[in-house]
């Protein structure tokens, strides 16, 4: 008999544990730090804008200053968990790379004919492992500049590199600006693939959906 068909199938999870728990306190993290954010942005706008109350946290300055320190903690605990697990694990190596950029015009191409198939959810096409490791990298600038706001006196040469204080500001407003898109498209493309978020939760797919 032919041997691939005598093959045990992939009982593997498609996201470990660890994985699933660290996105979704990822999530979690990101929702609290966007809209208290916003808040803390509407104190002393630098753009003739502001966000609507309603879509912010933390009720008054102080009380977003609260809100956003304690998930800048989650995220970057919890931020550095991951990484290190997907560092040791060797799924970072595995999932993201590698990312060429005849790979991810190939992909996208495909994405827009409506031709990429997500057939298997355990291995990533070029246009998503380019926007993870993006996300990861603005991540890393969104805390680094965050701590110029934050302390910005014990961080001054982190400050001087960033470009001052106020400039410190903009690069967090358009990091946080960035993320907020990544995640916008992230829930567009679950929708148009609703089984990801099944992966995401369970770890793996119902018999019959994969």
């Amino acid at each position: 008999m032919n041997s691939t068909a005598l093959a045990a199938p992939d009982t593997r999870p498609i996201h470990p544990l660890w994985m699933r728990v660290t996105h979704w306190l990822n999530a979690l993290a990101v929702l609290v730090l966007v809209t208290s954010g916003w808040r803390i942005y509407n104190a002393a706008p630098f753009f003739p804008f502001t966000f609507p109350s309603g879509a912010t946290l933390g009720g008054w300055l102080g009380g977003a200053l609260q809100w956003h320190f304690a998930a800048m903690w989650l995220l970057v605990f919890n931020g550095f968990v991951y990484l290190a697990l997907n560092i040791a694990s060797g799924r970072l190596a595995a999932k993201f790379f590698p990312v060429t950029p005849a790979g991810v015009w190939h992909d996208a191409l495909s994405a827009l004919k409506g031709r990429l198939s997500h057939a298997d959810p355990r291995r990533y096409n070029n246009v998503q492992r380019l926007a993870y490791l993006f996300v990861m990298l603005d991540i890393v600038l969104i805390v680094l500049s965050g701590l110029v706001l934050w302390k910005s006196v014990q961080f001054a040469v982190l400050r001087d590199l960033l470009g001052g204080y106020e400039f410190a500001r903009r690069i967090h407003f358009f990091g946080m600006a960035s993320l907020v898109a990544f995640v916008a498209l992230h829930l567009v493309m679950v929708a148009l693939v609703p089984r990801t978020l099944l992966a995401m939760v369970l770890g793996r797919l119902p018999r019959g959906s994969q």
